[in-house]
């Protein structure tokens, strides 16, 4: 197994995430070694749509890309409409592109993404029904259970979490990756 001891991994949500695509890519990245820090607009805890409660570390204004190796984005309708309408979330989640960091979204999470202007000319997947959107935004989209485009891992839906979890976890072993740009 990959080792990440040493690692910091930000996932970024608010209520509404889609409960397995927040829990699954955290024991995944916990058990190989890294920190999980839950990030959200708001301090307390977020609830998933399926009642799963999580509890925020670090609310998004006051959060900085710089002190951590890497971003997961976990999906829900909810929770990705309510993060790109969150400036600071929206600002995080861009600084990790800037940084040349690792970033791991699925299902709905491409919406902050689009909002974040950062998937224009990069290959990815999303939930079906993004697949305009992503578009639009200049990305080109892709029916697959997990793209891989210069650090940025994407997958569809919660079927795709094992390959998602495999690719998010190697991307944040290999550390930055040049072509990961904002």
């Amino acid at each position: 197994m990959t080792d990440l001891t040493g690692k910091r991994v930000a996932f970024l949500a608010t209520d509404g995430f889609e409960d397995s695509e927040l829990t699954s890519p955290w024991e995944a990245v916990t058990a190989a070694g890294a920190t999980a820090v839950m990030v959200a607009p708001a301090a307390g805890s977020i609830t998933g749509k399926n009642g799963h409660s999580q509890s925020v570390d670090i609310v998004s204004s006051d959060a900085d890309a710089a002190d951590f190796d890497a971003l997961v984005l976990p999906g829900g309708v909810v929770n990705a409409d309510g993060l790109r309408m969150d400036d600071a979330s929206v600002a995080f989640s861009r600084a990790f592109f800037a940084q040349h960091k690792p970033v791991g979204a699925i299902c709905h999470a491409a919406w902050t993404l689009i909002e974040a202007d950062v998937v224009s000319g990069r290959t990815l997947t999303s939930f079906a029904s993004l697949k305009t959107d992503l578009r639009n935004a200049g990305a080109t989209w892709v029916d697959e259970e997990v793209v891989v485009d210069a650090g940025f891992v994407t997958s569809r839906t919660p079927d795709d979490l094992p390959a998602f979890n495999a690719k998010v976890i190697e991307e944040i072993a290999e550390g930055a990756h040049a072509e990961q740009t904002a």
